[in-house]
């Protein structure tokens, strides 16, 4: 579950430039989060703290944005650190230590964006998939908070992501880009549909995917019980933004 590029082009072309570029990023992080050890000291230092620092600062900036992080993003941050950047127990421990004292440290993320990208100006690489990671945190309850699209604007533009990739990114993850389009699509229904039809889809997704009804379904793993749940967050959100938009009650 998760991410790396969405590069364009299909067939062996786009999947050969996936691979490239997933090999590329992976020797760099290998160099990223080795060890090392302060000589006379038993404290673990990663050899590039400036990465640690800035990633799991942003990140704890990033998913405290609406006062509260959810545990989904917790979960999704924890998957990053295990699965995509495959941290070794001190490492993970470390990374860990720099989240949660970023939470309640007084710096914006502002501040911390602007360190980490005069520390990794010259990587585009690393800047996009602390971008995509953003992205995946911030969708992890259906929706982009107004305060978590803010700071996506800000490091978008300090990272000089392209619009291109902007919008390929907004494209994987399901960011509504202003539209009701994509609320819609989530009911399965056309902009055309009538009150009656919103409310008798809403209600057929929403018992779908209740985690009551998925925790009585035979044979449920934990990978479909994941994906109910952000099914019925996404229904959630879409019934909702429908209603505002439409004053349905």
């Amino acid at each position: 579950m998760f991410f790396f590029f969405p590069f364009g082009g299909g067939g062996f072309g786009g999947f050969l430039v996936f691979i490239l570029m997933f090999l590329l990023l992976r020797k760099v992080f290998k160099s990223l989060y080795s060890s090392s050890h302060t000589q006379g000291s038993s404290a673990y230092v990663p050899s590039n703290e400036a990465f640690f620092n800035g990633v799991f600062s942003m990140l704890a900036k990033f998913a405290s944005a609406d006062g509260t992080i959810s545990e989904a993003a917790k979960a999704r941050i924890n998957q990053f650190m295990i699965y995509e950047l495959r941290l070794d127990n001190q490492s993970y421990q470390y990374a860990r230590h720099v989240f949660n004292s970023a939470v309640s440290s007084p710096e914006s993320f502002e501040t911390v964006s602007q360190r980490f990208y005069s520390a990794f100006a010259g990587n585009p690489g690393v800047l996009y998939v602390v971008v995509e990671i953003l992205f995946s945190v911030g969708m992890t309850d259906g929706r982009i908070s107004e305060r978590e699209q803010s700071m996506l604007d800000y490091v978008i533009r300090l990272f000089r992501i392209s619009p291109e990739t902007v919008e390929a990114l907004k494209r994987k993850y399901g960011v509504s880009t202003g539209s009701s389009s994509r609320a819609y699509e989530v009911l399965g229904l056309q902009k055309t549909a009538t009150e009656s039809e919103i409310k008798k889809a809403y209600r057929k997704l929403i018992l779908e995917y209740h985690p009551d009804t998925v925790a009585n379904k035979e044979g449920a793993g934990e990978e479909f019980r994941a994906y109910a749940a952000k099914r019925f967050q996404e229904v959630q959100n879409a019934y909702e933004q429908i209603c505002k938009e439409r004053g349905i009650k």
